[in-house]
């Protein structure tokens, strides 16, 4: 960051009064600009026994496979941001259930949740960042080709906790490099 969204002057990196960290601080008003991880939120669409996946049509990973997700938006809640993405990503609605999976990224400076959900119907078509969406069966998932680690983490979970019929509530810690 070099100048200061508020009034335009040069910010500096320094740790504020009253703070531990460093900060951008504008040399001019004194604003501090908080620089905080990004949410990405997402769903773990289920018709029947299948999932719903997208195939990205954008960087990163343009060309393989994901659970819809992606930014959270302001004045939103996070289940309404996984409703939201499922729709821009795959046109499909969909019943938002209980959040499955939190995993944070903090090489990345991300946190993503997936939240279980229910496809209302079988109205669905690429939205604008998928090259095409299809629904699978675990035997069917494209394991080899899943765009991010945390989508393949949340689906593991996701069909182990199906094959003994109680879904749990996942957590984890993504370190880099991956051990």
């Amino acid at each position: 960051m070099n100048y200061c969204s508020h009034c335009g002057a040069p910010v500096s990196l320094k740790v504020p009064a009253g703070d531990s960290l460093p900060r951008f601080v504008c040399d001019r008003c004194g604003t501090i600009h908080y620089q905080n991880p990004k949410m990405v939120i997402g769903a773990i669409p289920e018709w029947e026994d299948r999932i719903l996946l997208c195939r990205r049509a954008i960087e990163p990973r343009a060309g393989l496979w994901t659970l819809p997700a992606g930014f959270m938006e302001n004045e939103e809640t996070t289940a309404q941001a996984a409703a939201r993405e499922t729709l821009e990503e795959a046109c499909a609605r969909i019943e938002v259930g209980e959040m499955f999976s939190l995993i944070n990224v903090p090489h990345i400076n991300q946190v993503h949740i997936l939240y279980r959900a229910r496809l209302l119907d079988l109205d669905f078509a690429p939205g604008v960042e998928s090259l095409e969406v299809q629904l699978f069966n675990e035997a069917n998932i494209p394991w080899e080709t899943i765009a991010f680690r945390t989508i393949g983490l949340t689906l593991r979970h996701f069909f182990e906790d199906r094959k003994t019929g109680s879904y749990g509530f996942h957590v984890r810690d993504l370190v880099y490099p991956p051990r």
